[in-house]
């Protein structure tokens, strides 16, 4: 019994990491085309129980694409200002794989789920 409800732990701890993954690789994508944005990356860390855990939100260090466009209002005197570091292919691959993890863990938690419910079903009789 407690096996299945690690289970569920686990699983449901793997959904919020992946969730918060998805929600800066949303906001990385909608702020592509912002001038001077950094894309936000997160690591996970583990937890005792075998859970995860989202870490703290960091900034792409990467630098920043130069776009030349002469009349933007960011435009030094060579005509180029700094474009965001977000690669719209890494932000579909990253979302892409984050959405397949946290289907993979919801199947977990509601397998995990189901088998926790028949078995108190058994209890009770």
């Amino acid at each position: 019994m407690s096996d299945l409800l690690n289970s569920l732990s686990v699983s449901a701890s793997g959904m919020d990491a992946q969730a918060r993954r998805l929600r800066h690789t949303a906001e990385n994508i909608a702020n592509a085309d912002t001038p001077g944005y950094r894309r936000k990356t997160i690591d996970f860390q583990t937890e005792a129980g075998g859970g995860v855990r989202p870490g703290p939100m960091r900034l792409d260090p990467a630098p920043f694409t130069k776009i030349h466009d002469p009349g933007h209002p960011l435009a030094d005197a060579l005509g180029q200002y700094d474009g965001s570091n977000v690669e719209m292919i890494t932000e579909i691959a990253d979302a892409r794989e984050a959405q397949r993890s946290y289907d993979a863990n919801l199947k977990i938690f509601d397998q995990s789920r189901q088998m926790t419910q028949s078995l108190f079903e058994l209890l009770r009789r």
